[in-house]
């Protein structure tokens, strides 16, 4: 009862907010970000794929996504065909625990091979990425026990972190870059907020997740 009322202190919104927040949520779904990331990371540091061919950039930047987005979501919808979740949103804990792990795995699968330098020719940057997304689907599974902490957040947090800890690796600042990363994480949680999705607390959580995960990332894996 006291999660229901936390879920709708903002009250009944207007149809045109929620449909900007749906589109919000569509576009900035988690599972999109590390194609994001990636795609950032070859517009602004072109020079760290000199010896990438463009066709060999395309694939990667599809091999990525089809890693860290695609087959996620596919596992999600066979799943949910198959009867083992209510529903592809994945609106409760229960619902979570297998997508949780079943990205974990693909995750851990990108930070395998980006430490083993099977991705030697790629930014040393995505190295902490991989294994900071890795964590988020760590402590995902665990504090999902206990509330159902927003996984938009958890990548806006992450979107964030990772360009603030990019430029100090290069010792560059993308001002501009940082300031729309920063404006977005503030449009994906009210967004989730919008649609009376999450508390503040599951929202709160899921950033300081997703930047804790980065931070961590640094620290151990590069």
């Amino acid at each position: 009862m006291q999660q229901e009322i936390a879920l709708n202190t903002l009250g009944e919104q207007p149809p045109v907010l929620k449909i900007f927040a749906k589109i919000v949520s569509y576009i900035f779904h988690p599972l999109f970000i590390p194609t994001y990331i990636f795609l950032w990371l070859a517009y602004r540091f072109p020079a760290n794929f000199y010896d990438v061919t463009p066709t060999s950039l395309a694939l990667k930047k599809i091999s990525v996504f089809w890693l860290t987005a695609f087959f996620p979501a596919f596992s999600v919808f066979l799943l949910w065909k198959l009867k083992f979740i209510e529903n592809v949103f994945l609106r409760t804990q229960k619902d979570r625990i297998i997508p949780y792990i079943i990205t974990m795995i693909f995750y851990w699968w990108m930070w395998y091979l980006s430490r083993n330098q099977a991705f030697d020719d790629q930014p040393e940057v995505l190295k902490f990425f991989y294994f900071g997304i890795f964590l988020n689907t760590v402590f995902g599974l665990i504090i999902n026990n206990f509330i159902k902490i927003s996984m938009h957040a958890m990548g806006a947090g992450t979107l964030l972190a990772f360009m603030v800890l990019t430029c100090i690796q290069y010792q560059t600042f993308l001002g501009a870059d940082i300031l729309m990363a920063t404006f977005l994480t503030g449009i994906i949680c009210s967004a989730r907020l919008l649609l009376n999705h999450h508390s503040n607390a599951e929202i709160y959580t899921g950033l300081f997740v997703g930047v804790l995960c980065q931070l961590l990332g640094v620290w151990i894996a590069l």
